[in-house]
Formats: C-alpha cells, sequence, structure tokens
C-alpha cells in the first residue's frame, strides 16, 4: 500500500513476525493502529491488511509481531513486542484483522496464587515477582524503601496483586519491554528517578483537541476509615542475625494506630469521596487517602489532541507543555498517559491523552510501613 501523504513526507513502518520481516505483510498493510497504555492495561496493536486475492495466511495465536514506525527517510522507533490473541476475515473486499498485545500479559503471570508477604520493601516484593517472569524490575527509588509489614495474596494473580498494591501507595505498575516497572504515575520521571524529557505541543501541530475540566462534580477531599484491631499491643521485638556470635536487637515500633478505629480525611471538607475498604490502620488508612485524592486530582481536568503528524518518539509519562489554547490549558503542567499511533491511507497520525502533573509535594509524604 502507498501511505504517501506528500512528495517528500511519508509514514514507514516494519512488521516482523516471529523475528523475520515478511514483505507480503508490509505491502498488503491498510492499516494499522497502536494503543501504548500506562499500568497493566495491555498496549494493543491491531493490523488490517488486504486480502483479496485470498493469498494470505492466517497467523496462529501466539504468533510474536514486532513493530517500528516513523517517517520515511528517518530512523524509525521500536515500539516493542505483540503476541496475536485475535483474528479476524472479513469481506467484501476481503481484510484480514489482527489484534495482538503485549507479549508479556499472558499466560502465567495471571495465574491466581496464595501467598503472604511479611516485613519486606518494595523494592524487594517487586524483584522477587520479576524474577519470577524472567523480567528485569525497575522500582522509584523512594517507592523501593517503603516497608510492608504484611499483605496477603489470597486466589489472586501477581498482576491483580501488584496492581493493589501500587493502588494503596498511589503509584502504577507496569511491564515494558521486558521490565517490570513500578514508580509514581504522573510524576514525568522514569522509574529510575530520571527526569523524562519535556515535550512541547503547539496547536499548530494538532488538527483536533478536546478539553474538559470537571469542576461540577469535582470531589474536595477523600475520607478512609481504620479500624486497628491490634491497638494497644506491643509488636514482638525482632531479631536479625547478623553472624554466629552476634545479635542484633532491633527497637520496637509504636503501633501504627493512634486510636482503634477512626476516619482520616485527606483533602477539604465538602464534596468528599468516601473510600468503601475499611483499612487495618490508621497509617494505612492516610496513605490510600492521599493516594486516591492524587488520582482524583489528576482526573479533574482532561486534555486529548490529535497530532496532525505522527510522533513515534511519545510515550505515555512524557511530560507535555501546550501553547496556543486557553490560558487554563496552556499554563497547566501535563503528563502523557495514554498515546494511539494510527497509520493508514490518511498518513501517520498520533492521539494523545493528557492529564495533570502531580509534583513532588503531592507525593506520599513519608515511606511507612504499609498495612493492608
Amino acid at each position: 500500500m502507498d501511505f504517501s501523504i506528500s512528495e517528500y513526507r511519508a509514514p514507514a513502518f516494519d512488521i516482523t513476525i516471529n523475528g523475520k520481516t515478511v514483505t507480503a505483510v508490509n505491502d498488503r498493510l491498510i492499516s494499522l493502529s497502536l494503543s501504548d497504555n500506562r499500568g497493566f492495561e495491555a498496549d494493543t496493536l491491531e493490523l488490517t491488511l488486504d486480502d483479496t486475492d485470498h493469498l494470505l495466511n492466517l497467523p496462529s495465536r501466539g504468533t510474536a509481531i514486532a513493530l517500528a514506525i516513523g517517517w520515511r527517510g528517518e530512523t524509525m522507533t521500536p515500539k516493542g513486542v505483540f503476541v496475536v490473541d485475535e483474528i479476524q476475515h472479513q469481506g467484501p473486499p476481503d481484510q484480514l484483522i489482527i489484534t495482538a498485545r503485549s507479549a508479556d500479559f499472558r499466560d502465567t503471570f495471571n495465574v491466581k496464587r496464595e501467598q503472604s508477604w511479611k516485613d519486606i520493601t518494595v523494592g524487594k516484593l517487586v524483584a522477587t515477582l520479576a524474577t519470577r517472569y524472567e523480567l528485569r524490575a525497575a522500582v522509584s527509588e523512594d517507592l523501593a524503601n517503603v516497608e510492608i509489614d504484611h499483605a496477603d495474596q489470597t486466589n489472586e494473580s501477581d498482576i491483580s496483586f501488584l496492581s493493589r498494591m501500587a493502588e494503596m501507595l498511589g503509584a502504577i505498575a507496569t511491564i515494558k519491554n521486558g521490565m517490570l516497572l513500578f514508580m509514581w504515575p504522573g510524576k514525568a520521571v522514569s522509574a529510575s528517578g530520571k527526569l523524562l524529557p519535556v515535550i512541547t505541543i503547539t496547536k499548530a501541530s494538532g488538527d483536533r483537541h478536546a478539553f474538559r475540566m470537571a469542576d461540577r462534580d469535582a470531589y474536595t477531599g477523600v475520607t478512609a476509615f481504620w479500624l486497628d484491631l491490634n491497638f494497644g499491643k506491643t509488636r514482638p521485638t525482632k531479631i536479625t542475625r547478623r553472624s554466629r556470635r552476634k545479635k542484633t536487637t532491633q527497637k520496637k515500633k509504636e503501633p501504627a494506630s493512634s486510636s482503634k478505629e477512626g476516619s482520616y480525611l485527606e483533602g477539604a471538607e465538602g464534596n468528599t469521596f468516601v473510600m468503601r475498604t475499611t483499612f487495618k490502620t490508621e497509617r494505612a488508612a492516610r496513605q490510600a487517602a492521599a493516594a486516591k485524592w492524587r488520582q482524583l486530582q489528576r482526573g479533574a481536568a482532561e486534555f486529548s489532541i490529535t497530532l496532525a503528524e505522527g510522533r513515534a518518539d511519545l510515550f505515555p509519562e512524557l511530560h507535555a507543555r501546550v501553547s496556543g489554547f486557553k490560558p487554563q490549558i496552556d499554563n497547566a503542567d501535563w503528563i502523557i498517559s495514554q498515546v494511539t499511533h494510527t497509520i493508514d491511507e490518511n498518513g501517520f497520525i498520533t492521539g494523545l491523552t493528557l492529564e495533570v502533573k502531580i509534583t513532588d509535594a503531592d507525593m506520599m509524604p513519608d515511606g511507612d510501613d504499609q498495612d493492608e
């Protein structure tokens, strides 16, 4: 197919199947769409191929497809490996539609498990799970040292458990390019803590945009409740063996709550969001309320734009500045939360969904233990 949109500007793409470039597939492409998500929502690739001559073979489920996209005459950007999990054939005219999702989201990661996690840091927990799936772990430095006293994984997949832990902390967990990432959302930093580059988007660079601010339904704060059945009880002293000849006694930890039961408000009185879960300690309730409040603040304003010329280099978590719109839009700090690349007869375009950037002041104030 010829995707040239001008004599000088034309999309470029390379599709490899099981590690090999299949010319017939590239030549038959009618359109492709790639949705790049954050969190454990799998990235999705959809290919539509011309089969009017009925010569295409249907690929097997589980087939690995690698994709690189860009512009002709420029270096293309690899976008990862995807696994075929859905096939459609329709017509006339006859077309083959292949849907593939991130290779890392299949098979054993969804197996339900029974496990109890005690006295472990977030960094070690994520590293343990990463090793289980032959992935590399990457955890934000300030999250890696957060301690988890106790958390039960009961008839729950590792994806579900890790997502739940991330939600409690206001973080996100995801898999990208063979790495298990556990990091702050909307902070414009990589898992290692390095600042990601800032991109600039002008009104002239897009052909459609939409902005929404939900003031009418906006929450003023979040309330979380706790019931601490261990309130007033002294936690047992922990003994750490450094060597056979020496024992080190650690300091006793104070109870995690100031009272047996109560509620905590993050934000201000008014239209408050009440969390349905009753937490086991005051500390857990505070941290959960703070995490939920940050999430609601990010969702208070939404901005989306379709770039007239696609940008293969863009991905979720990049910090974006926009200009040429209304002052409320231009003055906001934005983070890309989703990217959709499309190549078809209209050329190569990129759709962006953005949310408000979270500052250091909005992050969890301490690294105390997490109690489920």
